[in-house]
């Protein structure tokens, strides 16, 4: 794992579209501590977290990781201290109203 560019007493950010396993996560986290870095966080749009992916998490330097609900979280996955799981119903919500309206979804996103 290579780091480009300085993080040395920075909060740091991983974003993501989804985690499985969380190793490669980790491994970037740990990566950028020993980098340096203040603290690290992750934002993942989908959280498969299979196996034993939320005790990895659990156990790196991720202060936290975010990911939304677009895959229903687990027991062990509402327990984790680390782990933070958005709900997305708001966003979905509007834009099926904004498609029945026939008005703009991508105004959403802007």
């Amino acid at each position: 794992m290579n780091i480009i560019g300085d993080v040395e007493g920075r909060i740091c950010l991983l974003v993501d579209d989804i985690v499985d396993s969380a190793g490669t996560l980790c491994n970037a986290a740990a990566a950028l501590m020993e980098a340096g870095a203040k603290s690290v966080e992750a934002y993942v749009t989908h959280g498969v977290l299979s196996g034993n992916a939320v005790e990895r998490v659990d156990a790196s330097p991720l202060s936290s990781l975010i990911v939304t609900d677009s895959i229903a979280p687990t027991e062990i996955v509402t327990g984790s201290k680390k782990v933070k799981v958005l709900t997305t119903a708001p966003l979905l919500a509007e834009a099926i109203v904004r498609i029945s309206q026939e008005r703009s979804v991508s105004s959403l996103f802007g």
